[in-house]
């Protein structure tokens, strides 16, 4: 049977309107169930960073430091602070000085001045490869729980040591911990990132979801989005792989030898003045904004190696620790310098082995104002 054109017309006209008007679609959801839907995502936004602290195992015991490979782990670090304020009453944070970058976990600065105390009082808050632009952005987005403590703050030098490591070369420089740096109003010249970028970094600092997000990425997934991993893995369960335990504190042990037996040669550092520095200005914020929320703030400048230094990098080096020291001064700042250890104990130019630490540690307890601050010892 043939159709005439107006009959076939009115027939089409009629399949039309029982089409649906928007494109289709594997599921659709009615008005309740957009609803539902809404309720389940901002709980889980709201409420699931919280309830998984409880049900992620999470007991640190003595001597823990943040897992090595976890140092981008920022969820957990907070996570850290939070359990270390509620069992130490003095917190010691810095870079892989701090965290011990060469020795075991029983050999760190924070263990031995355990040991000269005689019981447990200080928490290793250190995180290798943080410099001080982005130690700051992490007390102050992810250790608001440091408040009414005493704080034990490292500063290394090494960070000064060239315009690379303050930040300042113009030419793009992928550094360590970009999220963590101020992304819009203070300028940073080598930090070239798209604006796309900056802008999650800010909104992951304010939105634990994102933080918590992160944590299950790094912890459980090789640090890889879920599309990737699951390309890498196609026969794994992708749900099994959150098996909610945490690695352990592993050790990032290399060769315990020091810097002269490595092979290591004197260097001609192109140091960057105090008052032109970054990386000493963002060091300045941090000590502000822990005094700020009340904490007893002890400064410890270096170890440093000035055995590797060469004459004229020497000369500029005390002149720049002089101008550290009259600043912390006038700040009425309690600090330390620390004293140069013999040449044997350090690994390069501003970690030193075990027995560098465990004298650092004894000499910490001689200074006069750290226990004063510190120890709340008064003097003869």
């Amino acid at each position: 049977m043939k159709l005439n054109g107006t009959k076939k017309d009115k027939i089409m006209k009629e399949a039309d309107k029982t089409q649906v008007t928007f494109s289709s679609n594997n599921i659709r959801l009615s008005g309740l169930e957009w609803i539902i839907t809404a309720i389940i995502c901002s709980t889980l936004l709201c409420l699931g960073p919280q309830f998984w602290g409880r049900l992620e195992k999470f007991d640190p015991g003595d001597d823990y430091r943040l897992p090595y490979t976890l140092g981008n782990d920022y969820w957990l670090y907070g996570r850290n602070c939070r359990w270390a304020c509620s069992k130490y009453d003095t917190l010691v944070v810095g870079d892989s000085v701090i965290w011990g970058h060469y020795v075991s976990a029983d050999d760190t600065l924070s263990h031995y001045l355990n040991q000269n105390t005689g019981k447990k009082r200080f928490a290793n808050l250190g995180v290798d490869g943080f410099h001080p632009a982005a130690l700051g952005g992490l007390l102050r987005y992810y250790g608001r729980d440091i408040s009414g403590k005493n704080v034990i703050i490292q500063f290394n030098p090494l960070w000064m040591s060239s315009a690379k490591h303050d930040l300042q070369t113009e030419k793009e420089f992928h550094f360590n911990h970009p999220k963590l740096v101020p992304q819009f109003f203070l300028k940073i010249p080598c930090y070239k990132d798209s604006f796309s970028k900056r802008f999650s970094a800010a909104v992951e600092r304010y939105v634990p979801f994102f933080g918590w997000a992160s944590h299950l990425r790094i912890v459980y997934y090789d640090n890889m989005d879920l599309p990737n991993w699951t390309l890498e893995h196609p026969y794994k369960n992708l749900l099994a792989a959150v098996t909610l335990e945490l690695p352990a504190s592993q050790d990032n042990l290399q060769e315990n030898i020091s810097w002269t037996e490595k092979g290591i040669a004197q260097e001609d550092f192109q140091w960057v003045e105090p008052g032109q520095s970054l990386q000493w200005r963002f060091f300045q914020q941090t000590i502000e904004l822990l005094r700020a929320r009340k904490n007893t703030v002890f400064v410890v400048v270096g170890p440093f190696n000035e055995h590797m230094l060469k004459p004229d990098s020497y000369k500029t080096y005390q002149k720049m620790k002089s101008e550290i020291e009259t600043w912390l001064k006038q700040n009425n700042i309690a600090y330390c310098i620390a004293p140069v250890l013999p040449s044997e104990l350090y690994r390069d130019a501003s970690h030193p082995l075990g027995r560098g630490y465990a004298m650092l540690a004894k000499l910490l307890f001689e200074n006069q104002s750290f226990k004063s601050t510190i120890l709340k010892v008064s003097g003869n």
